[in-house]
C-alpha cells in the first residue's frame, strides 16, 4: 500500500510457512516441559530461487538444539520434486511448477515427522520413493546438528518431575469397571459424548467440594483408562469406539445443487463431519493478486476454508480466519489444482467457500470432496474428481513393531502417539498430502502402509461422489456469468480502450458487462445478460474492425466540413464505426455538381457510403455516395 509502509498481521504465505516448521518441531517437545516456547523465524535475504522453509527449519532446528530445552532432535527438512523420472532436491521455482510431485519431508533417523505435499495424480509408488530419498539427503544435516549440539550446546534443563498421586484412583477404576460396558459401540459423536459425559458425572459424584485435587486426578484416569481400551479393541477385536472395522469409513451422504442461486454447491458427509462447498464464477478481472516475497502473480481459483464454532458445539467469538482455517483451506485447495482446466479452457476466476457445518475429524479432506461436487455442479470441466481421507495410527506399546493403521480418522482417535495423516487425490495418483503426528516419527513402512490403504479408501469415496454425479455439467447456472472472446491485434489495444479509458468504460457503462483485457491483445467479456453480450461484441468489433477500401457502411453524418479561408462546405464527416470515421468530399455527394454539401446531407443524417481511399499515414479515410447512386 502506498499509504502503509509497516508490516502488519502475518500474511497466508507467512502463516503457512509458520505451520509448516511448527508442525515439524512441535512432536519432539517433551510434553512434561510447561514453559512456553516461542519461536521466531525472519528471512532477512531471499534469492528467489532456494527455499526459505527449509533454510528456517534447519536454523529453528540448530537454535534448539543448542539451547537448554528439552528437545528430541534434531531434525532437518527438504523439498524433494520428481520430474521426469529423476527426484531433483530442493528445486527451484521453475521446477516446482512443473514436477509431477513436489512434497516437503521433515525428518530425524529415516522417520517422517511431517509432510506437506502437492502433486499432479503422482503415483504412491514415485510419492514414497520421494519420500524416502529426501530422508536420505538431509541426513548429513542431522549430523551437523548433533555437531552443534556438542560442541556448542547448553545443557538441556532436567525434565520436570510430575508428581504421582494415589487420589481418586481406585475410584476411578472401580467406575470405570462399572461403567466401561456403556462407552463403546455404534452411535455419533453426539451420544458418544453424552455416554463418557454420564459416566464422568457419576464418577465426580462421589467426591465432595473438598476432594477436587482427587476429582481432577479421577478424571485424567479415567480418560487414561478410556483410551487404553479403545487402543486394546483395536488389537483384540479389530473394533474401534464406534465398533468399526479398522478399514471402515463412516457412512457417506453426498449431494449436489442444495442451495438455491448460487453457481454450484455440494455438499459432502462423512459420519459427524458435514461440509458445504460454494462455487462462484466470475470474470478475468477478479482474479487476485499475489504480492509476496515469493510470488508476484494472479491467481484464478482459491478456496476458503470457515470452521464456525458451533460446528463442534461451542460458541467463542468469530474474528476471520486463524492458522488453521489458512492451513486447511491451502491444503484442500492444491488438492484441487491438478485437475481444474486451463484458462484457455475455462477463462473463469473460481472461488470455492467450504463451510464446516459439523465436524468430527478431517474436515479439511471433507471440503476437497465438497469442493469437486460443488464444481462439477457449477460446470467447472475439471479433469477428474478429487476426495481426501484422513488416517490414524495405533501403537501397541511404547515401541513402533506393533501397529494398526486407521482409515477415516474421528476426533476421539486422534490422541497421543497418534497421526492425522491426509491423502487427497484422484483415482489416478495423489494430488495433497498433509501430515502431522503426536510421537517422534513415522517408520517408512508405515508411510506405504497408509498409502496403500488411503487409495483403497479414496477409490470408495469417489465411487460414493459419482453416484450423486458423475461428470461436470454441461451447461453452467442460469445465474453464472458467461464469458466470450474476442482476439484484436495488439496495436488495438489503446484504441479500445481510448484516452483515460473513455472508449472501454463507454462500452461497459452502455452494456452492463465487465471487460479484461490481456497483454496479447485477447479481450474477454464477461456478462450475464446475453443481450447486453452481444451489444458489448458488436460495439469492440465496431472498433477493432479494420476498415478496407470498397467496403460499404451506413454511418451517420457527424459534421459539415467548410474551408477555413473561404468558409464554403467542402465535405461531410461520417461516422462507420465507434472510433473510426470518414468524410465524403463535396465531389463525392452526388452525381450532379452541388454548391453547399447541406443541401443534400445534414448534421445527424443517415447516409450509405463506400471508402474508395485510405491515407494510412494520415490516418484519413475517403468516402463516396455518389459510387452507390
Amino acid at each position: 500500500s502506498r499509504f502503509i509502509k509497516r508490516e502488519g498481521r502475518p500474511s497466508d504465505e507467512s502463516v503457512l510457512s509458520g505451520r509448516i516448521i511448527d508442525r515439524s518441531i512441535r512432536p519432539l517437545f517433551d510434553d512434561r516441559f510447561r514453559n512456553d516456547i516461542q519461536v521466531v523465524i525472519t528471512v532477512l535475504a531471499y534469492d528467489k530461487e532456494s527455499d526459505p522453509d527449509v533454510a528456517g527449519l534447519i536454523g529453528v532446528a540448530a537454535a534448539v538444539m543448542a539451547s537448554d530445552i528439552p528437545f528430541a532432535g534434531p531434525i532437518a527438512g527438504c523439498v524433494v520434486a520428481a520430474k521426469d523420472g529423476q527426484f531433483v532436491l530442493n528445486p527451484t521455482a521453475d521446477v516446482l511448477a512443473s514436477s509431477a510431485m513436489n512434497v516437503f519431508v521433515a525428518g530425524r533417523n529415516m522417520e517422517v515427522v511431517m509432510l506437506e505435499a502437492d502433486g499432479r495424480e503422482a503415483p504412491e509408488d514415485v510419492t514414497y520413493q520421494a519420500i524416502e530419498y529426501g530422508l536420505q539427503q538431509i541426513e548429513p544435516v542431522i549430523t551437523l546438528l548433533s555437531k552443534i549440539q556438542s560442541e556448542l550446546g547448553k545443557a538441556k534443563l532436567p525434565a520436570p518431575m510430575v508428581e504421582q498421586t494415589t487420589e481418586g484412583i481406585n475410584e476411578a477404576k472401580a467406575h470405570y469397571a462399572e461403567t466401561r460396558a456403556t462407552l463403546f459401540g455404534q452411535g455419533n459423536k453426539r451420544e458418544r459424548h453424552q455416554r463418557v459425559d454420564q459416566a464422568l458425572a457419576g464418577l465426580k459424584a462421589k467426591f465432595t467440594e473438598d476432594q477436587a485435587e482427587a476429582a481432577a486426578n479421577a478424571v485424567k484416569e479415567f480418560d487414561r483408562l478410556f483410551a487404553a481400551e479403545m487402543v486394546e479393541r483395536i488389537f483384540a477385536e479389530g473394533k474401534r469406539v464406534d465398533d468399526r472395522g479398522l478399514d471402515d469409513i463412516r457412512p457417506i451422504t453426498v449431494g449436489v445443487g442444495l442451495v438455491p442461486r448460487v453457481h454450484g454447491s455440494g455438499v459432502f458427509q462423512r459420519g459427524d463431519t458435514q461440509v458445504l462447498s460454494i462455487t462462484t464464477l466470475s470474470s478475468p478481472g477478479n482474479e487476485q493478486v499475489l504480492d509476496t516475497m515469493r510470488r508476484d502473480e494472479k491467481r484464478r481459483y482459491f478456496h476458503h476454508y470457515n470452521f464456525p464454532p458451533f460446528s463442534v458445539g461451542e460458541a467463542s467469538p468469530m474474528r476471520g480466519p486463524g492458522r488453521r482455517e489458512i492451513g486447511h483451506g491451502a491444503l484442500a485447495e492444491k488438492a484441487l489444482l491438478a485437475v481444474l482446466p486451463s484458462k484457455e479452457q475455462f477463462p473463469y476466476t473460481i472461488r470455492v467457500v467450504s463451510e464446516v457445518l459439523s465436524s468430527n475429524g478431517s474436515s479439511s479432506q471433507g471440503s476437497a470432496c465438497g469442493s469437486s461436487l460443488a464444481l462439477m455442479d457449477a460446470g467447472v470441466p475439471i479433469k477428474a474428481p478429487v476426495a481426501g481421507i484422513a488416517m490414524g495410527i495405533a501403537f501397541k506399546d511404547a515401541g513402533k513393531t506393533d501397529y494398526r493403521i486407521l482409515t477415516d480418522l474421528q476426533d476421539v482417535e486422534d490422541y497421543n502417539r497418534s497421526m492425522d495423516f491426509k491423502v487427497a487425490g484422484t483415482s489416478a495418483g495423489i494430488t495433497a498430502i498433509q501430515l502431522d503426528i503426536k510421537f517422534d516419527g513415522l517408520t517408512l513402512q508405515m508411510v506405504k502402509d497408509v498409502f496403500a490403504k488411503a487409495k483403497a479408501a479414496r477409490v470408495k469415496l469417489l465411487e460414493q461422489m459419482q453416484q450423486a454425479i458423475a461428470e461436470p455439467r454441461k451447461e453452467l447456472s442460469p445465474y453464472a456469468p458467461r464469458i466470450e472472446t474476442i482476439q484484436i491485434q495488439k496495436d488495438q489495444i489503446g484504441e479500445l480502450i481510448g484516452p483515460g479509458g473513455k472508449v472501454i468504460n463507454g462500452i461497459i457503462e452502455q452494456t452492463g458487462v465487465q471487460i479484461d483485457i490481456e497483454e496479447t491483445g485477447l479481450v474477454f467479456v464477461t456478462a450475464v445478460d446475453a443481450t447486453a453480450m452481444q451489444k458489448a461484441m458488436d460495439l469492440i468489433r465496431g472498433i477493432t474492425k479494420r476498415i478496407e477500401i470498397g467496403e460499404v457502411y451506413t454511418g451517420m453524418v457527424v459534421k459539415i466540413v467548410a474551408d477555413r479561408n473561404s468558409g464554403k462546405e467542402i465535405g461531410a464527416i461520417v461516422q462507420l464505426t465507434a472510433n473510426q470515421d470518414g468524410m465524403i468530399h463535396i465531389s463525392q455527394v452526388d452525381n450532379k455538381r452541388i454548391d453547399k454539401v447541406s443541401d443534400i446531407l445534414k448534421e445527424g443524417d443517415s447516409v450509405k457510403v463506400k471508402v474508395i481511399d485510405i491515407d494510412f499515414d494520415k490516418g484519413r479515410i475517403s468516402l463516396s455516395r455518389k459510387a452507390l447512386l
